[in-house]
């Protein structure tokens, strides 16, 4: 982070909001830096740019866990207090650090009684609901186990809202059905789990359906084609935010290796071994013992 003077003054987001571009997606944090360094705030002061955790929002109903957890936990992977936790069993840089986002993680209910998921008898409480919820950054809809599944009304309209603001919603998997049936789909591109397509197509003739890519970003609305789809996805936007560096990080301790938009393991760097066969992509470093 760049410094200007001699005397120190700290800006908070709620002071710099008038700076901050116009886009659908949160902006890039260096962007930022640079736009206030170069502006009038600074002439005279070193500026340090505080920023807020982005507040990530998960709808609570019987979804399937991975649509879910898998983003959440790559999202939390990536977190600047995993990087510290991580720096306890290897290096990881300061500026790494800085350049790390943080995330706040609500999971919205109708109400605060427990909702069984779609997987494994497993059980999840919310956080808060519909009516309590803070403003929201990102809202995430996993999929459910269709069938006779009905989204809640309730939910239903903090969908609406939510793309309505501008906000950032990613639906998981199936979660793509349920946006869809709430009409702000209608007239743009999506994608959705591949074995419901046709069934999709027919009930919501209104959206653009394409299996064409295993993500589709569309406004402030993307798309995951299934629920590792969906991580890849959030693993896209996580590098385009934030930088490859973070996401490398957040996905080694994972030992995950995101895909494109194709499919393709294109995302990260391949290593080959000495006799040119390809090896595992991640490296993973240790403090040297003693």
């Amino acid at each position: 982070m760049s410094t200007w003077a001699l005397s120190l003054d700290i800006y908070y987001l709620s002071d710099v909001s008038n700076l901050w571009p116009t886009s659908p997606h949160l902006p890039y944090f260096h962007t930022l830096t640079r736009y206030i360094s170069s502006s009038s705030l600074c002439h005279r002061t070193t500026c340090i740019i505080v920023m807020p955790p982005v507040q990530v929002g998960t709808l609570a109903f019987a979804y399937q866990g991975i649509d879910a957890i898998g983003p959440l936990d790559l999202l939390s992977s990536a977190n600047k207090s995993a990087f510290r936790t991580n720096r306890e069993y290897g290096p990881v840089s300061d500026e790494l650090i800085d350049q790390a986002p943080e995330f706040t993680f609500h999971h919205i209910g109708v109400s605060k009684d427990p909702v069984p998921l779609g997987t494994g008898r497993m059980t999840i409480v919310p956080t808060t609901t519909v009516d309590e919820c803070p403003e929201l950054d990102i809202l995430i809809v996993p999929g459910p186990y269709l069938g006779n599944f009905i989204l809640h009304a309730k939910h239903a309209e903090l969908i609406r809202k939510h793309v309505a603001a501008g906000k950032l919603l990613w639906a998981t998997c199936t979660g793509a059905s349920l946006v869809a049936s709430t009409g702000v789909l209608d007239g743009k591109t999506a994608t959705v789990n591949n074995i419901e397509y046709t069934w999709v197509r027919n009930r919501w003739p209104k959206v653009n359906w394409t299996r064409e890519k295993k993500w589709v970003v569309d406004g402030n609305i993307w798309t995951g084609g299934g629920a590792v789809a969906a991580m890849d996805m959030v693993a896209h936007w996580l590098k385009e935010q934030y930088g490859l560096p973070v996401l490398v990080q957040a996905a080694s301790t994972l030992d995950y290796e995101p895909r494109d938009d194709d499919g393709l393991l294109t995302v990260l760097r391949p290593r080959f071994g000495s006799a040119g066969k390809r090896v595992s992509t991640h490296v993973f470093r240790f403090y040297e013992e003693a």
